[in-house]
């Protein structure tokens, strides 16, 4: 504030979260702050929509139109290289603050004296039981959200469905078969089974944003924060990850708070591991046919997420010559409250709107394609029932197919679903259901996912081994197109995005391998298809990241004995 102060510009100081300081009983006197700054100052409650302070505020910063602002304490000239000089500069703003603070506010309970919520935080943000009290409310939030409330709401989703899909077939019983494939089996069958999980992915947004309100989201970042510390990053990029659970383009679009240029170039690159809204159907898909539990599977792939961004910042910093300098992190702990459930409401319409659009647009657009491409073959001639193979659609997937046999899904329906799911996550879905005729992914006779279901399972003719691969190389290739996009904007350098993307590829191709041969060797005492081409495929990338590595300690040793 007094350095805002010191450029002249006429400020009004918005004094936030009133309330909070009446229930600690603290006091601040507004009339004398303003009269010490020289500048008004309001008192404000940003989450009430009335009495909230906003009209005073707004009153107060038009009175000041066309003043002069003028500065409480000034600066003197500070030489920046000199870093004596400058903490010096700092230590005297900061009695000059600190004079102004104990003249104006009298407090109840002091700062030292510890709370009910510095008791909380102790538990909470331990280093020994810090992450695996994360572990356990993540998993709650997945158990809730797609094994027990979820299932249940969408239950009634998939039923209007399927009513609406019989409608529509009924009254184009008479129509061209293509016709009603496309519009019957293709567009409603493939975004009905998007549509299908938005009570799943809407019921997580709900608990996210409780999460959030009640401050428990911003203890996540001191958690992490050591431990991101040891691979170059810190507590700032926990922010743009834990955004990114919801949707991964805010999250890389939150990198732009951290001023450390690598970092956030760093950051933005990892950010898409952290499992996303729209990769939610997909987990839930592959955990309910394959798993019958989708709480334990979900949680597992966002602790697979964090610890793929940690080795994935090793590399980065590794790739980059980077030493691992460690960043301080300084956060504003929120007060403990109880979670607004209207603003939940809110936040999880906003995000569920956001995921309906997506569904009626670009899901639309690519369920269509698919279907029409699944429906001919080059010549143009409509394929023949159970000739599927020799489509447009299988054509294009089939080349990629051969590159997933090492991964234990080399088929072309779910090359196609991983290639769609480049445009858009959700595009795994809506293909599968296309390809493999499966209109409606929910059970509504169980009330829940199809969990153990032999009969779609048997469809995918997958091993549990190989589902688990499928799923894994969905969630951590590269994101959807719009977030590549943000990465992009974000990173400002071709060469980081493209290394974002190689480095995403990589990992996610490389998990999938080992999770698969590994899986196959535990469960059937022998390694999986393809594993000699497999294995040749991830010594190269291995020996492109040694490569990557020695080329960037040989550019530090040249640089260092330069500076010599």
């Amino acid at each position: 504030t007094t350095q805002l102060l010191e450029l002249g510009v006429p400020t009004v100081v918005a004094l936030n979260k009133s309330d909070v300081n009446k229930a600690k009983e603290t006091v601040i006197d507004t009339a004398l702050l303003s009269e010490k700054l020289g500048c008004p100052v309001v008192e404000t409650i940003s989450t009430q929509n009335s009495h909230n302070g906003l009209e005073n505020l707004m009153k107060a910063a038009v009175e000041l139109i066309g003043k002069e602002q003028t500065a409480p304490y000034r600066q003197e000239n500070v030489d920046l290289t000199d870093k004596k000089a400058v903490e010096e500069a700092d230590r005297k703003r900061f009695a000059f603050v600190n004079g102004i603070v104990s003249q104006v506010e009298k407090r109840k309970v002091l700062t030292r004296e510890k709370n009910y919520q510095d008791k909380i935080d102790n538990v909470l943000t331990n280093k020994w039981l810090g992450i695996p009290i994360f572990a356990v409310v993540m998993f709650l939030v997945f158990d809730i959200s797609q094994s027990t409330f979820g299932p249940w709401l969408a239950d009634t989703l998939v039923g209007w469905i399927e009513i609406f899909q019989g409608w529509v077939g009924g009254l184009m019983e008479n129509a061209h078969p293509l016709l009603y494939a496309l519009i019957v089996d293709g567009i409603i069958g493939g975004v009905g089974a998007v549509v299908g999980f938005l009570p799943l992915v809407m019921v997580m947004y709900f608990l996210i944003a409780l999460l959030e309100d009640c401050g428990y989201m911003a203890r996540v970042s001191v958690v992490l924060d050591p431990i991101f510390k040891k691979v170059g990053l810190s507590g700032k990029s926990v922010i743009p990850f834990v955004i990114g659970t919801g949707c991964a383009i805010p999250g890389i679009m939150a990198c732009r708070t951290i001023r450390n240029e690598r970092e956030r170039r760093a950051t933005a690159m990892l950010a898409p591991f952290m499992p996303c809204g729209a990769k939610l159907p997909v987990i839930a898909l592959f955990a309910g046919v394959f798993f019958g539990d989708a709480s334990w599977v979900g949680t597992l792939m966002y602790f697979a997420g964090i610890v793929l961004i940690f080795v994935g910042a090793l590399l980065v910093n590794k790739i980059a010559g980077h030493k691992n300098r460690k960043s301080f992190f300084i956060i504003e702990l929120p007060e403990y409250k109880a979670p607004s459930l209207k603003r939940a409401f809110m936040s999880m319409c906003s995000r569920g709107w956001a995921y309906i659009v997506k569904a009626g647009t670009i899901i639309l657009l690519c369920n269509t394609a698919v279907q029409i491409m699944q429906s001919f073959n080059w010549q143009f001639r409509l394929i023949e029932e159970g000739m599927e193979q020799t489509s447009i659609l299988a054509s294009i997937a089939t080349p990629f197919a051969w590159l997933l046999i090492p991964l234990g899904f080399g088929v072309w329906q779910m090359a196609a679903a991983a290639i769609t799911g480049f445009i858009a996550k959700e595009n795994v879905v809506g293909t599968l259901a296309v390809c493999y005729g499966v209109t409606n992914f929910i059970d509504t006779e169980e009330l829940a996912l199809v969990g153990g279901s032999a009969e779609v399972a048997g469809i995918f003719a997958l091993t549990k081994a190989a589902a688990l691969a499928c799923l894994m190389f969905n969630l951590f290739t590269p994101p959807c197109f719009a977030a590549i996009g943000a990465m992009n904007s974000e990173m400002k350098d071709r060469k980081w995005l493209w290394g974002g993307i190689g480095l995403q590829m990589a990992t996610g191709y490389t998990i999938a391998f080992l999770v698969y041969q590994v899986g196959t060797l535990l469960t059937e005492g022998k390694f999986g298809t393809g594993f000699i081409p497999g294995l040749v495929a991830v010594a190269c990338i291995a020996a492109i990241v040694v490569y990557l590595c020695k080329k960037a300690d040989g550019h530090v040793k040249t640089a260092h004995k330069a500076g010599a």
